[in-house]
């Protein structure tokens, strides 16, 4: 097999009860290199149109990439691949910590799970095996206690992958949680591991990674540690991890502010990355062989929620726990954060969904006999934390809000759709695209609803390198170029936060697996796996309507701060939209063309 590949697939059929191993086949490994790009592949080819995601036919993929567990920094990045349970689409969620090593390590590239067990089952996966166990005793445990349980009866140094009460009621934007602090988090991956009735997945590896070129890749690795060494930013983001955001999104105008009614919040300094470093965080940490150590272990020693331990919160989590919800607590959205990753909840749709919740409320759409007596207002951290557990266990309004705040809108009605902060289901994350014009397109066109992973232009926006800022000119250029380039960091798989060239990518790749990719070709199977993902969702129904956003961004302007007065029309997101489907070569509505689908190697 081509270097750094396992040259396995296990195959799990939860129904039958079997499991089995197949080859990797290299041409496909080729084409699509791994993680996102080969669990798109296989979700495309193996799954019928139009099925419901909770069906036992969805797959559940975990997906590694040739450079998972090498020398390379932070090799410690995968995939979870589905259809996703919130948005009916293409889902893929990354993830850190240890899991993905360590499966690569047992001896696969890939895990393929099909069907649904006859009861609560977790997968045993070692030494080149793999078994289905009795998970009886886990069911209805969170996710600290089954990865405790599970590591007390297999070993301390395996690596657990686990639902909580959240996966198991079938939450739709449930999430899955890796070595206990690392979540596979958007889309519903939790949800769907559920309603296979798998609780986890235990992995232990003693396996060694092989190399077309072990000097040339040493070589490779050296480069791009010093690049990420002398990075400017590499210092900031070991201090203070991705919550040293706060502050300058705030500063812009970006900081979504309950429910997106503003991008200011007046409590921003009480939530900031260094308010955070100085009250809470304890020490670092870091996902396997990351020299950048982004992981901020916190704990709370007094007031109502103490906290022993927690990895986070991170900037997402405070944007959407916190400012999001009109909560101005570090302390408390520590806890809100806590309690998510136990019960097995994302916490971007948790506090995107609280916070629609909240100005539902506040407008007296939902009333206090609906919230069984909760205050549901903007900054009643009690009402929100409360909230979170009715939502993990789908006890009265808490099921509501389970569905997503798509569907929680359609059901409240009276024009709360306009403020449900969602495109394509999947709930807005922590920036306000009426101050920062490439988000805006980036979330309409991403391939698994609103995101920021895909094409994150906040940075050039704002710190000069878009220009002008409020503009739609360069958007769609910039965004698609990057969707190109992330879809192939997403299947190598490396950590998004390593500031690394498109040179020092290829040379990776190249010497890791004997590949010869230019870096115009490096690019060029990125467009190929973004393509195909379109595909997959056109095939689900997706066109040009569905890349749109909420009338809030469209209609109202921001009211505060230096974007005061600013929002992206309809006319300047079609704009965007037909600039950016021209650059992909594909129809003025959004379906890739056959000369686009011949040139990329995709046409059937």
């Amino acid at each position: 097999m081509i270097g750094g590949y396992t040259g396995n697939i296990l195959k799990v059929n939860l129904t039958k009860g079997i499991t089995q191993k197949e080859k990797l086949d290299e041409k496909t490994a080729r084409k699509f290199i791994g993680g996102k790009g080969l669990g798109a592949k296989i979700l495309y080819d193996f799954i019928k149109p139009g099925i419901n995601p909770f069906s036992p036919e969805n797959l559940l993929i975990f997906a590694l990439g040739p450079l998972t567990a090498t020398l390379a920094p932070s090799s410690a990045r995968s995939a979870v691949v589905t259809k996703s349970p919130l948005t009916g689409i293409f889902l893929d969620t990354q993830f850190g910590g240890f899991f993905g090593v360590e499966m690569k390590l047992a001896g696969f590239d890939c895990v393929v799970i099909r069907g649904k067990a006859a009861s609560p089952t977790y997968l045993w996966i070692h030494e080149n095996f793999a078994e289905l166990m009795n998970a009886d005793d886990l069911w209805g445990k969170g996710c600290f206690e089954t990865e405790r349980k599970l590591k007390n009866r297999l070993g301390k140094g395996v690596k657990v992958a686990s639902i909580g009460p959240a996966g198991e009621r079938l939450v739709r934007y449930a999430c899955i949680t890796f070595d206990k602090y690392r979540q596979a988090g958007r889309g519903g991956a939790g949800a769907v591991m559920g309603s296979k009735n798998l609780k986890a997945i235990v992995v232990q590896g003693a396996g060694k990674i092989k190399y077309a070129d072990l000097q040339g890749f040493r070589e490779a690795t050296k480069a791009a540690g010093k690049r990420i060494k002398e990075h400017y930013f590499t210092p900031l983001r070991k201090k203070y991890g991705t919550p040293l955001w706060v502050a300058p999104v705030n500063e812009a105008a970006l900081l979504p502010t309950r429910n997106f009614t503003t991008g200011v919040f007046e409590g921003a300094d009480n939530i900031s990355g260094e308010t955070m470093r100085s009250k809470i965080v304890t020490k670092d940490g870091a996902c396997y062989n990351c020299p950048i150590a982004c992981w901020k272990y916190s704990r709370v020693d007094s007031g109502k929620y103490r906290i022993d331990e927690l990895v986070g919160p991170e900037y997402e989590t405070i944007a959407l726990m916190g400012s999001n919800c009109g909560v101005d607590s570090i302390e408390n959205v520590a806890y809100a954060n806590l309690l998510c990753d136990d019960l097995g909840l994302d916490t971007i749709s948790t506090g995107n969904v609280i916070g629609f919740a909240m100005e539902c409320f506040e407008k007296g759409l939902i009333k206090k006999e609906d919230t069984g007596g909760l205050e549901l207002r903007f900054g009643n951290a009690d009402a929100e934390i409360k909230m979170v557990e009715n939502i993990a266990y789908r006890k009265g309004l808490g099921n509501t809000l389970a569905e997503g705040v798509k569907r929680v809108a359609k059901k409240v009605g009276k024009g709360s759709e306009s403020f449900a902060m969602h495109t394509k289901g999947l709930e807005f994350p922590g920036y306000d695209p009426r101050g920062a014009f490439g988000m805006a397109l980036a979330y309409a066109t991403s391939d698994r609803g609103a995101c920021h992973q895909r094409a994150w232009t906040v940075s050039a926006e704002i710190r000069g390198r878009l220009t002008p800022r409020y503009s739609t000119e360069g958007r769609a250029k910039f965004v698609k170029n990057a969707q190109d380039e992330r879809a192939m960091c997403f299947s190598l798989v490396l950590c998004d936060f390593m500031p690394l060239k498109i040179n020092h990518f290829t040379e990776l790749l190249n010497t890791a697996t004997g590949f010869n990719l230019t870096e115009d070709e490096y690019l060029k199977t990125g467009e190929r796996i973004w393509n195909l993902t379109r595909l997959f969702n056109v095939r689900e129904g997706i066109t040009r309507k569905d890349d749109t956003l909420p009338p809030r961004i469209m209609e109202e302007p921001l009211p505060d701060g230096v974007a005061k007065g600013q929002m992206i029309t309809k006319n300047m997101l079609n704009e965007m939209l037909n600039e950016y489907y021209a650059l992909r070569g594909w129809s003025e509505n959004g379906v890739p063309t056959q000369e686009k689908l011949k040139e990329l190697d995709l046409a059937s």
